[in-house]
């Protein structure tokens, strides 16, 4: 019986981790060793990115819609509140779009919430 050798599988599964940590600085884009350790570390701070990232922009919406509230003499938390009660079902992103571009649409709905 032949002797299975798994030189391809070898070099296949090496390639793999080259080409993911290709742009990786010093030993990291070059030593097989460093480079699985900087994927996947890589790896998991994108993972916890993409759920800092969604929490980051919940934020900027918030603020942004407390900016353009202001003027207009409602609160935030108050705002937030209403649209709740009245049943409209705007999230944040939106109205936070809204409140930036068409600013004349977002007062129709600041009034339709008190």
């Amino acid at each position: 019986m032949a002797r299975i050798k798994r030189g391809m599988q070898h070099v296949k599964r090496r390639r793999k981790i080259m080409k993911a940590a290709k742009g990786y600085r010093q030993g990291r884009k070059n030593l097989l060793k460093a480079a699985k350790v900087a994927i996947l570390k890589a790896g998991v701070y994108a993972y916890r990115d993409r759920k800092a990232n969604k929490r980051n922009f919940r934020r900027l919406y918030a603020v942004r819609l407390n900016a353009a509230l202001d003027p207009m003499g409602v609160s935030y938390s108050k705002f937030i509140g209403a649209l709740k009660k009245k049943h409209i079902e705007l999230d944040r992103k939106i109205l936070a779009d809204l409140a930036l571009n068409n600013p004349k649409i977002f007062a129709k709905i600041v009034e339709a919430t008190k």
